[in-house]
């Protein structure tokens, strides 16, 4: 496959959102048959499909094997690095938190390929974050999505302290206190309550696309809420 049809691909992607820019009026469907239309004819076929749950399950199967310290290391040869040097196919979304404690393809044991890892500080679902996850979605079909938030996490800990922080540093923070509002008079740690409560939150943000709507009522998407333990490295469902 040449190198430029992805590129191609990258455009028709940007093509959908110019003409929506200008007021074209476009169905959330019929965007995302026209966008599938298209991988279906510039990429191969996945060498295996997995559905929701399955994707899911391979990710907490991967964390389990982490924990136990049994990591296989999947997918980190030279035969899987030419594999995917023309195509990916990655079986699962995450969004996770910017913290270098934090790999998500460390923690869930998986290797080149399998996961589409957006990091951002404080896992906050920023237009950009939200455009990439579409990407990966729609484009790529990854049929799960997860945002991980982690124990003690520098982010939520200063919107919880109110910190005044310099440059643009404090703009994660502003992303980050309406979850900690939500929580503000619940007993218990204020931080930790906020973490599970920052990544509702932001599962809440995700949920206002139309392209990942279609996904989920469709039954080709799922979307999960993960907390990650710094201390035993275990990773919980938390929604």
């Amino acid at each position: 496959m040449k190198p430029n049809k992805y590129m191609m691909e990258r455009r028709d992607f940007l093509k959908f959102g110019v003409m929506g820019a200008f007021g074209l009026v476009v169905s959330a469907s019929d965007l995302l048959c026209a966008i599938e239309q298209a991988q279906a004819a510039e990429l191969p076929t996945t060498p295996q499909s997995l559905t929701p749950d399955a994707a899911l399950q391979k990710l907490m199967e991967g964390n389990q094997r982490f924990i136990r310290h049994q990591p296989q290391h999947p997918d980190q040869s030279q035969v899987r690095l030419e594999e995917v040097a023309q195509a990916q196919h990655p079986f699962a979304t995450i969004l996770s938190c910017a913290d270098s404690r934090v790999p998500a393809e460390i923690v869930f044991d998986q290797g080149i390929g399998d996961i589409f890892d957006v990091r951002i500080a404080g896992n906050i679902a920023t237009p950009e974050a939200i455009g990439s996850i579409e990407y990966a979605v729609v484009l790529l079909g990854t049929p799960v999505l997860m945002v991980m938030g982690h124990e003690r996490c520098g982010a939520v800990t200063a919107a919880v302290q109110k910190e005044v922080l310099l440059g643009e540093i404090g703009s994660f923070v502003k992303a980050i206190k309406p979850a900690v509002r939500r929580v503000k008079n619940q007993p218990g740690d204020a931080v930790e309550n906020a973490v599970v409560a920052n990544v509702q939150y932001q599962i809440e943000r995700l949920k206002r696309s139309r392209l990942l709507t279609e996904r989920l009522q469709s039954g080709k998407l799922k979307i999960v809420g993960g907390r990650y333990d710094l201390d035993t490295g275990s990773v919980t469902i938390i929604t």
